[in-house]
């Protein structure tokens, strides 16, 4: 996004803003979407669509290449992280 659009962009939003500065309802789901937006752009773990149908298809290809491993009956993370070879 250019400067020019990116500020274009900004004194629409403020006139939006202050269009429905006087309707207390209004306001308050502004209020809440934005909380919203916020916790998205810090969420490290959101990815889109693409990247999330390509992170299965990385792991249905490492899977057919057997590169997995399977918790035996029983088995808890520590002992299977063992058996696989980390020092924990």
């Amino acid at each position: 996004m250019t400067a020019v659009q990116y500020n274009t962009m900004s004194k629409e939003l403020w006139q939006d803003i202050g269009a429905i500065a006087g309707n207390e309802d209004l306001m308050r789901r502004l209020a809440r979407y934005a909380k919203k937006l916020v916790k998205e752009q810090n969420d490290p773990t959101l990815m889109s669509k693409e990247e999330y149908f390509a992170k299965i298809e990385r792991a249905e290809q490492q899977a057919a290449r057997g590169e997995y491993s399977v918790l035996l009956p029983g088995e808890d993370l520590t002992t299977h992280l063992r058996r696989l070879g980390y020092d924990i």
